[in-house]
């Protein structure tokens, strides 16, 4: 056991040192020498002082989102080894008769353990966004918004991991394949209740209320052959000075949504881009592809991790003090390797999104003829949310679901409207 700590602590720590040293010392960030003086160029659309901000604040949030991820893998290696999984087991059954019940006690327990170690970098995150101004949000609001995701991630668990392990139960060797069968229907019930009840628990959304704009947009829509009879607004200028709008939703609760942010500060040709953008996404059906390759990912990931927690529990069960996959206790080990399954993904997943985010620039590109509110509008995306213009590689594609900024105002600057 002091093996396993010791080692695991020791991999994190120069695992920690090397990123620090990458995102600080070894990566290149500069810009092309051929793209000096373009739009693309940050040095002609930010001053000095959001120059030196913007490299600052990305590095520094960089650095929490690749420490963050495997101190999490960390967290449940040690809730496995030290025997922590074992004993909120031991309590569950102590304390319920009912196998619901003992699920629920089990998971609170642990919810709370991953919530309490987890918190000093989420409020590292929190005060580094507000020391650079792109969160306003006080901290009362950002604890409300935390225990918000407590309970809502605890109730989706309960029923998440109590359905899971009944599955398990009654079919051990093919648990993972009726799980992912079960996830598909759930899957699509959580996109088509996220933008009527889970969204607005953390914000409030209403229709656009620049009713001359909105007016614009849905003629945009009706050229696009897109039903819609309202623009949400989201008041988001409480929490943040970040711009953002995006698509959500399914069906008849898909929703177009701006940040109220993003309405104050882009003009309304920037705008029109956006919302040309985001119809974008629907036209080209982007978010059904997205189901289907989430779908996909899902299929192979729950029959790896199938494969690998019986291994696990074979070879370290002794350790755990878990003797079967069917113990609730081995939770800790499917979390763990679903995180390390999703991280090892992200590449690709982010790869396919960037390619879906360009078709959707060269949509509205294509819609608008607007080269010039294209450049502007992704010019001051990135001066409000303090954005490196060219970020490393390994930010690039463990980060990135869209494009650099780079590649953006790039390509958006050089886009001639095909001919029709």
């Amino acid at each position: 056991m002091k093996k396993v700590i010791g080692w695991s602590l020791g991999i994190y720590l120069v695992f920690g040192l090397f990123i620090a040293w990458y995102l600080f010392l070894g990566a290149n960030t500069d810009i092309p020498a051929q793209l000096k003086g373009s739009p693309a160029d940050p040095q002609t659309f930010m001053n000095e002082r959001e120059l030196l901000l913007s490299e600052e604040y990305s590095k520094i949030k960089n650095l929490l989102f690749f420490l963050s991820v495997p101190f999490e893998w960390l967290i449940y290696t040690l809730v496995l080894v030290i025997g922590i999984s074992a004993k909120f087991r031991d309590w569950s059954k102590v304390s319920a008769k009912f196998s619901i019940l003992q699920t629920a006690i089990y998971l609170f327990w642990l919810s709370l353990l991953v919530e309490v170690l987890s918190f000093p970098l989420s409020w590292i995150s929190y005060n580094v966004s507000k020391t650079y101004n792109i969160t306003v949000q006080s901290t009362q609001s950002w604890m409300k918004d935390l225990l918000i995701d407590f309970w809502v991630n605890y109730a989706l668990m309960i029923l998440i991991v109590g359905v899971l392990f009944w599955l398990i139960r009654r079919n051990e060797k093919r648990w993972w394949f009726h799980a992912w069968l079960l996830s598909i229907p759930f899957s699509m019930f959580l996109m088509f209740v996220q933008p009527v009840i889970i969204d607005p628990l953390y914000n409030d959304f209403f229709p656009l209320t620049n009713k001359e704009l909105e007016t614009k947009i849905l003629e945009m829509a009706d050229r696009a052959d897109i039903p819609a009879d309202h623009v949400f607004e989201v008041n988001m200028s409480e929490k943040t000075n970040s711009l953002n709008a995006y698509v959500t939703g399914i069906g008849s609760n898909s929703r177009i949504v701006l940040w109220d942010t993003t309405l104050q500060r882009l003009n309304e040709n920037e705008i029109l881009f956006i919302m040309a953008h985001e119809m974008g996404h629907y036209v080209m059906k982007h978010i059904y592809i997205g189901i289907a390759g989430y779908l996909v990912l899902t299929l192979v990931g729950l029959f790896i991790i199938s494969k690998f927690m019986s291994f696990m529990i074979r070879k370290w069960g002794h350790i755990f003090k878990i003797s079967s996959v069917k113990d609730i206790a081995v939770l800790p080990v499917f979390l763990l390797l679903i995180s390390v399954l999703s991280f090892v993904s992200d590449p690709v997943s982010n790869a396919v999104s960037r390619h879906q985010e360009k078709s959707a620039d060269l949509y509205a590109l294509e819609m608008t003829d607007d080269n010039k509110a294209a450049v502007s509008s992704f010019q001051e995306l990135s001066k409000a949310g303090l954005s490196q213009v060219n970020p490393p590689f390994l930010v690039k594609i463990f980060r990135y679901g869209h494009p650099t900024m780079l590649e953006r105002i790039t390509y958006t600057n050089e886009f001639e409207k095909s001919e029709e």
